[in-house]
């Protein structure tokens, strides 16, 4: 399936954003290690909730997370303190993703987790039972969803949990997310330095709680903003928080560098309330950046810059090589479709001098199996008329209302088998 995006005249939406999938999917494994758990409220759709809904409603002997990454390493921690022997496995991409840091941390505390095909991949075969937890290390520049699935089962732990990290931590935000939402449910665990983490045993508490809306979502509404050829598009987010816990919410001070104005209906932090977006004439000449702490905003950001004629020097984006694909060539594949050629440089940056090609006349991406690689490149249909997108049905792993959505703000999409 292919879909043929066509801008409109004037970009004009109100949004009813999808739940942060990331925080469903934390809620969904506190919940499940809680006993007399209450329903979690306003849980994510998306794909990668759902399949982490099915395991931990079925858990079968066999579990497919198929591209599901979060719902892989947070798993893998679960069933390590469950009762009974499971196979984790999942897509062909998911059995190249590397899970050793994880699997070498539980196995040291007593975990019986062994490699079903390569070394250091899944599938995994978990024998579940029980782990005394304590005090142990983690490498911490690989991926933050390795620290969050540990924390994750250590207030269920005999001895409670005590991290310490090691090398440069990447997505931190996501770390202090997790620790949010534990704290939500009664969990005593915070940074003890500027490298530890302690954890508390003493389990969860059942409390009422709702999924506040995603700002990784978000993002692809301010593209189209920052990209809209009309001087006053209008478009309306419901459901964000300012002040959220989500390290992606940085989106709103990015792209108010790059001409977008973020205002709040509802005045005062915590609250979910609607979030109008506005253009305005300021943006940066250059635009430079670490993502290290929010690498699911790069693709958005480099797209954006690309099309609004924004040099950039971006790093901190080594993550993006073991995502659901590697987006670092993904992106230079398919932004050179559109003329514009970036560039490596070191182990993770991405530098794009103003160098520009010929654009293809009908330029089709390709998304990889990779959800953010259509979410990002959609928007560029304000630049070029006729862009197409293959395999569009991969936006469901994150965002399964996203067409639905550019469709209310006049966007018109053809299908084609």
């Amino acid at each position: 399936m292919r879909y043929t995006l066509k801008a409109p005249e004037q970009l004009k939406a109100d949004i009813a954003l999808p739940p942060s999938k990331s925080i469903s999917n934390r809620a969904l494994i506190i919940s499940a290690l809680t006993e007399n758990a209450k329903e979690t409220e306003n849980l994510s759709a998306c794909d990668d909730t759902l399949v982490m809904v099915r395991a931990l409603r079925e858990m079968p002997p066999v579990i497919d997370v198929e591209g599901s990454g979060t719902a892989m390493r947070f798993l893998t921690a679960y069933l390590s303190i469950q009762e009974g022997t499971h196979v984790i496995t999942g897509s062909e991409r998911m059995k190249q993703r590397p899970i050793r840091i994880l699997v070498e941390a539980l196995r040291r505390m007593g975990a019986q987790i062994e490699y079903l095909e390569e070394e250091g991949f899944p599938p995994l075969r978990i024998i579940g039972g029980k782990i005394d937890g304590g005090k142990t290390e983690m490498q911490a520049d690989v991926s933050s969803q390795y620290v969050s699935a540990l924390l994750l089962i250590g207030p269920t732990l005999p001895k409670g949990l005590e991290i310490r990290l090691i090398g440069s931590i990447t997505s931190r935000p996501y770390i202090d997310l997790t620790l949010c939402v534990m704290r939500d449910f009664g969990a005593k665990a915070d940074w003890t330095s500027a490298d530890t983490i302690k954890v508390e045993p003493g389990g969860y508490q059942p409390v009422r709680f709702a999924i506040e809306s995603d700002w990784t979502a978000a993002s692809y509404w301010y593209e189209l903003v920052a990209l809209s050829r009309h001087s006053d598009p209008q478009v309306s987010l419901q459901g964000l928080i300012d002040g959220s816990r989500q390290g992606d919410a940085t989106v709103r001070y990015l792209f108010s560098m790059m001409g977008v104005k973020t205002k709040f209906a509802t005045e005062g932090q915590g609250i979910p309330t609607e979030v109008t977006l506005k253009k305005h004439d300021h943006r940066l000449p250059h635009m430079d950046y670490d993502f290290i702490n929010q690498p699911d905003l790069a693709q958005t950001l480099i797209v954006s810059c690309c099309l609004k004629e924004i040099p950039f020097r971006f790093k901190g984006l080594s993550t993006l090589r073991i995502k659901e694909s590697d987006r670092i060539e993904a992106l230079r594949n398919e932004l050179r479709k559109l003329g514009y050629i970036v560039e490596v440089e070191g182990e993770d940056e991405l530098v794009w001098d103003g160098q520009r090609m010929q654009a293809e006349a009908h330029p089709v991406i390709e998304t990889y199996d990779d959800h953010r690689m259509a979410l990002a490149f959609a928007p560029a249909c304000m630049v070029f008329p006729s862009i197409t997108i293959n395999h569009p049905e991969v936006v469901y792993k994150s965002y399964p209302d996203f067409w639905k959505h550019l469709r209310q703000a006049g966007i018109e999409i053809t299908e084609e088998p």
